[in-house]
């Protein structure tokens, strides 16, 4: 892909929530997209033409993340009253609240059978729950993080956390080995590559870090943004060409993957760019601010 197809036009704005949006995600296949925030809710949208769907609310604290099963038909979503919901995404309904964390939790993760939730916390630790048993207890507990886990990305056999005790850790849960790569500063967003070969780093340095998956070596430095006091977003594009991620200024920047070169950069938003999420197929992509916006961005 060009960087002339990269997706820098507005074609929608999603409003609709009071106060920040922390997180902005597509569905699998990019019909749809959710968001959550400080107002304390849930909000289903069809991107494509500004259409809002539906409110879920039942959490008692903000919103910090969100996730939706591969069909569509559960999300998970935690934040700042310690627990991580498991809902029916047509009905509304909460299915079931686990509890363990002991603080805040940053972010969630369906794997891809959509039977287990994974949650990442400020209680440094990243917990599994199955969703198919009626307990409410974790299947298993990693805690030995340094400092509080921002972000968690799944593969089939693998969890992946970013700490801002600045590791990546990669658990390889049929093994129960761990490999912990050091990058020396604060980890606050992680995504995986659509190769999965790469894992992408946003630190507070104002520096997102390209890793090799295999050798654990730093392959690329992207810079030019600002990102030090918010926890923001970072993902690839679904070409794997570029790499876009949001400042706390405003401005969302596109990086030539290869050569670490600023190919884009404009001003997405009014405040703190929170959440960028890249459509699975299309030149689209959508943003979310603590302006209070989702903004839809298209070739």
């Amino acid at each position: 892909m060009s960087a002339a197809n990269l997706p820098r036009t507005e074609s929608n704005v999603l409003r609709g929530h009071e106060g920040a949006v922390l997180a902005a995600r597509f569905n699998a296949n990019g019909e749809y997209c959710l968001s959550c925030g400080k107002d304390r809710t849930i909000r289903l949208w069809n991107p494509h033409r500004g259409l809002h769907i539906k409110t879920y609310k039942s959490h008692g604290r903000e919103v910090r993340d969100v996730h939706v099963t591969p069909d569509n038909s559960k999300l998970s979503s935690c934040g700042g009253d310690r627990q991580v919901f498991y809902w029916d995404v047509a009905t509304g309904r909460v299915i079931r609240k686990f509890r363990g964390h002991d603080s805040e939790v940053n972010a969630v993760k369906f794997n891809e059978y959509a039977s287990v939730v994974v949650s990442a916390g400020y209680d440094r630790s990243v917990r599994a729950w199955d969703c198919r048993s009626h307990s409410t207890e974790p299947i298993q507990i990693i805690d030995n993080f340094l400092d509080s886990v921002m972000s968690v990305c799944l593969t089939k056999t693998e969890i992946i956390a970013g700490s801002v005790d600045g590791t990546v850790r990669t658990f390889d849960i049929r093994m129960g080995r761990e490999v912990s790569d050091n990058l020396g500063q604060p980890v606050n967003c992680i995504s995986l590559s659509n190769d999965g070969n790469c894992v992408l780093a946003g630190c507070l340095d104002s520096t997102i870090r390209l890793l090799d998956r295999s050798a654990g070596e730093l392959l690329q430095e992207y810079k030019g943004h600002t990102c030090k006091s918010f926890k923001m977003d970072c993902c690839l594009t679904n070409t794997d060409a570029h790499v876009t991620g949001g400042s706390e200024d405003g401005y969302i920047y596109f990086w030539d993957l290869v050569d670490a070169q600023v190919v884009s950069s404009f001003r997405a938003h009014s405040s703190v760019v929170t959440s960028v999420s890249y459509h699975p197929k299309d030149d689209c992509m959508i943003t979310a601010s603590v302006d209070g916006t989702i903004r839809v961005w298209k070739s």
